[in-house]
C-alpha cells in the first residue's frame, strides 16, 4: 500500500483489528509491491492450499470492514474461492487476480 490512501486504509484496519473475531489468526501488514501500480489501495488473501484472491482499487476508509468481512469468507472456505454474489458490495468488481494453490 505505497501510496498515501493505502496507509488509512491500513490504519483504519488496524483500528478494527483489535474488535474482529479473526484478529488472532490473520496478520494485517503492509507490503512493498504487488505489482498493481495502476490500481492503488490494493487487498491480497493467501492462505496453504487455497486459492490467493486480490482486490484493487478500494477505496480506503470505507473498504475496511469489507475487507475483514471478507477474510472471514475466506477463513471459512475450504478452497479460498468466493462467489462474487456473497462478496461485500465493495469487492463484487474490484477482484484483480485468483491464483491458484501450489
Amino acid at each position: 500500500m505505497g501510496q498515501r490512501g493505502g496507509y488509512h486504509l491500513l490504519n483504519h484496519l488496524l483500528r478494527l483489528q483489535p474488535q474482529w473475531n479473526l484478529a488472532e489468526e490473520y496478520a494485517i501488514a503492509p507490503v512493498e509491491c504487488l505489482s498493481a501500480c495502476n490500481r492503488p489501495w490494493v487487498v491480497a488473501y493467501a492462505a496453504p492450499n487455497k486459492t490467493t484472491l486480490m482486490f484493487g482499487d478500494l477505496s480506503p476508509l470505507q473498504s475496511a470492514s469489507s475487507i475483514l468481512q471478507l477474510a472471514e469468507q475466506y477463513h471459512a472456505s475450504a478452497d479460498g474461492l468466493i462467489p462474487r454474489q456473497e462478496r461485500p458490495d465493495i469487492l463484487k468488481k474490484s477482484i484483480l487476480a485468483r491464483i491458484p494453490p501450489c
